[in-house]
């Protein structure tokens, strides 16, 4: 109770101050280059209606979906995973997606070779999977790029946060969302793992580094809620990352462990402001950290297995309705302390919908399994991130 009073006046506080500034001028819409590719449609994450006193003639696509799957496809669609983690290579892909049908792919440069290979690529495993996938890409612009600046897949070079944060022109924000949606979208994704929405309050950070668009609470948030719209716009479902914020911190979570000193009071004041606007902006997706917020939970364990940061914070606190999703659960953060069975109960515990990239994708199914059959975990916890996955995914 503390801790959410705590973060809800100086959110109140933080809101009310910027009352006073102008508006800024609304971005011109930007046109983003022609889909060509087969691809589901874009995910929507509306909130469901409340249920009327009438029964409703209506079919409800997600609720008939969900009665009919059995409990291996839900744990399995809890699952976002690279195309190579199916295991089983002997077998044919729509026969491994068959026993192991993941919720979504993430593909790296090691996957993309050239803009036709990775369309008919990303048809063919939509095509093979009975429930619609998602399929991502981290396509942030700068260091982080997948096909932009690859003269056979998308030539152009988008840059860094950073340089586009130094101008103050929150338009260009949503330049570049709508820009890497519609190249996104034209090779067959749906998801893009971004923006950055982490403030960069420590000048030794290289983890973050440039791919932040500042330090400035207000301008970043600007920033970041622009560019989520621009990728709406284009179609890509948006992703903030990395949640409560990775800018503050000297050690990289993927090479081991990692920790931020802000307290609860600066985070409410600083770091959560650029999620609270992506939110606001329709982000489909949260990405949450893997470092230790030690001042705000004495647990000491990586946020994205904290309860208190994704369920009491990031979910109630901030109000995400949306896909809360690790960040990749094979990173040294989270492998040097856990096996992949416990770090994936941990993480549902916590209240994450999807787990990205598990070290070992068996095992961690296993963990989840078994976690259900001695009533550590319920079905209907399952349910709950399987109905938000589904929703997403159909558009309902």
């Amino acid at each position: 109770m503390k801790i959410k009073l705590i973060c809800a006046i100086l959110l109140l506080a933080v809101t009310l101050a910027a009352c006073g500034k102008p508006s800024p001028a609304p971005s011109p819409e930007v046109t983003a280059p022609p889909t060509t590719a087969t691809a589901v449609p874009s995910p929507s994450l509306a909130p469901t209606a409340e249920p009327s006193a009438e029964p409703s003639a209506e079919p409800n696509p997600v609720a008939e979906l969900l009665r009919s799957m059995s409990l291996n496809e839900k744990i399995y669609q809890l699952f976002f995973v690279r195309p190579d983690a199916l295991g089983d290579a002997g077998k044919t892909t729509a026969e491994r997606l068959a026993a192991r049908p993941v919720g979504g792919f993430v593909c790296f440069r090691d996957n993309i070779d050239t803009a036709e290979q990775i369309t008919a690529m990303l048809s063919d495993l939509q095509a093979f999977s009975a429930i619609p996938l998602f399929v991502g890409v981290d396509e942030e612009g700068g260091r982080v790029a997948r096909v932009t600046g690859r003269s056979a897949v998308v030539p152009e070079k988008i840059p860094p946060m950073a340089t586009i944060g130094k101008t103050g022109d929150a338009s260009q924000a949503f330049e570049v969302g709508a820009k890497l949606a519609g190249y996104i979208v034209e090779l067959g994704f749906n998801v893009d793992f971004a923006p950055v929405a982490d403030l960069l309050t420590n000048p030794k950070n290289n983890e973050i580094g440039d791919r932040s668009f500042g330090r400035e609470p207000a301008l970043v948030a600007e920033m970041v809620a622009r560019e989520v719209a621009g990728l709406r716009q284009g179609g890509a479902a948006a992703t903030l990352k990395h949640f409560p914020g990775c800018g503050s911190t000297e050690l990289d979570s993927h090479d081991g462990y990692s920790e931020s000193l802000r307290t609860l009071e600066e985070l409410c004041a600083e770091e959560f402001l650029p999620f609270k606007a992506g939110i606001e902006a329709g982000a489909e997706f949260v990405m949450v950290a893997h470092m230790s917020a030690v001042n705000v939970d004495a647990s000491g364990l990586p946020s994205s297995l904290s309860r208190l940061m994704v369920t009491d914070l990031l979910r109630n606190e901030l109000g995400f309705s949306g896909i809360i999703i690790t960040d990749s659960m094979s990173m040294g953060a989270i492998t040097e302390r856990f096996a992949p069975e416990e770090a994936a109960v941990l993480a549902l515990e916590a209240g994450v919908d999807m787990l990205l990239m598990p070290e070992d994708l068996e095992a961690a199914a296993r963990g989840v399994r078994e976690a259900v059959a001695t009533g550590r975990l319920t079905e209907s916890r399952l349910d709950e991130s399987v109905t938000r996955i589904l929703r997403a995914k159909l558009g309902a």
